[in-house]
């Protein structure tokens, strides 16, 4: 795992902001097809290579339980009781397996350490061959239905608005298409050994998904949206919510980059949809408005002028359709590489058939706007 263990010395790296402290890293790897009683002993035997105070306590004093496991990573909570009074938790997350094909893991790492210095996500503790330890949050996973909640998507669209404020060194040119094309590149040339996914994959036109990038990427490029570090991914699964402290949490970086502002507000709205990608509980223009208000001036959001939040709608309802894309790609790859029982491909088509119909509607949308503020 000597790759992993170089982007950890990055992490731990010197820098200008002076953000981090050092952070540990062990080679351990965890077996993913584990079942999970055969898991723990290695989890716990992970946790005292990586944290010293924890080297001399018995094993009977951790306890270890599955927190989540979606549809990239199975996330483990790890109690200990350091002493009679004291239990310590931590959140132990596992990458899945193939996730590098869809996933910078290095990208991921060196902006986890700024954005923890920023306050958002989960503090970063250590680091091992598969996987990252991160400090562990006490609040419940949101579901579809509470982001359109008025109050929680106006703290959504405050708490993004903060997050887009974030500068994290390196490059700041979007990833958007770079990603995009890299994905196309990758699904393209796939083969699937079960004879009716391969079917199924033989029934997409790679020649016709190719043009319509090309075709989107030129179209959004009018709008020249603004570029901020953007979370990328932000479905209900990446919000926590702890609700006596009504304390809202942004988490989960894997597809973290400088991109599009549009793009993060237009692939939150589509996340409305849940997996099951019932695009009728897409957000109304009023609640698109009330979220873009929130996200623009969080303090006054009646102040902000209509014009300026009519001119965020339409870039987010255009890039909306590269969200539609983006996810739609890396749903073929998925269904190549990823061990975990979904329908990706199934998936692949829900996503293109609703940019495909979307299409149009955004089309005339975005170019009655644009031909409006000539």
């Amino acid at each position: 795992m000597g790759a992993a263990k170089n982007i950890w010395a990055l992490a731990n790296a010197e820098d200008e902001a002076n953000v981090a402290e050092q952070i540990p890293y062990s080679s351990f790897v965890v077996d993913t097809s584990l079942p999970l009683p055969l898991m723990i002993p290695r989890i716990i035997e992970l946790c005292k290579d990586l944290f010293k105070n924890w080297r001399d306590l018995d094993d009977s004093l951790f306890s270890v339980e599955r927190v989540s496991g979606g549809i990239t990573n199975l996330l483990l909570k790890v109690s200990v009781k350091e002493d009679t009074d004291k239990q310590v938790s931590v959140t132990v997350r596992l990458y899945g397996p193939n996730t590098e094909y869809v996933i910078n893991r290095e990208r991921e790492i060196l902006a986890i350490k700024y954005l923890s210095a920023a306050g958002f996500g989960a503090k970063l503790l250590g680091g091992f061959g598969n996987g990252m330890v991160q400090s562990f949050i006490y609040a419940r996973t949101l579901e579809p239905s509470d982001m359109r909640e008025p109050k929680i998507a106006a703290e959504i669209a405050k708490e993004l608005g903060k997050f887009h404020k974030v500068d994290i060194p390196g490059s700041k040119e979007p990833q958007l298409w770079v990603d995009i094309f890299k994905f196309y590149e990758k699904a393209s040339t796939l083969r699937f050994e079960e004879p009716d996914k391969q079917k199924l994959f033989e029934t997409i036109s790679f020649e016709e998904l190719h043009k319509e990038i090309i075709e989107l990427r030129e179209f959004t490029g009018l709008l020249n949206a603004p570029v901020v570090f953007a979370h990328n991914d932000l479905l209900s699964g990446n919000l926590m919510l702890n609700d006596e402290e009504e304390k809202l949490y942004l988490i989960d970086f894997e597809y973290g980059s400088y991109n599009y502002r549009g793009f993060d507000i237009g692939n939150h709205f589509n996340e409305y949809a849940g997996y099951d990608c019932d695009y009728s509980m897409y957000p109304t223009k009023e609640e698109q408005y009330h979220f873009i208000k929130h996200y623009l001036q969080p303090d006054k959001p009646d102040e902000v002028s209509i014009a300026e939040v009519e001119s965020v709608f339409v870039e987010t309802d255009a890039y909306k359709l590269a969200s539609h894309l983006y996810w739609a790609i890396w749903a073929i790859i998925q269904a190549r590489m990823s061990p975990i029982e979904f329908e990706y491909l199934g998936y692949f088509f829900l996503r293109y058939n609703e940019y495909k119909k979307q299409k149009p509607l955004t089309f005339s949308l975005v170019t009655s706007h644009l031909s409006a503020s000539v």
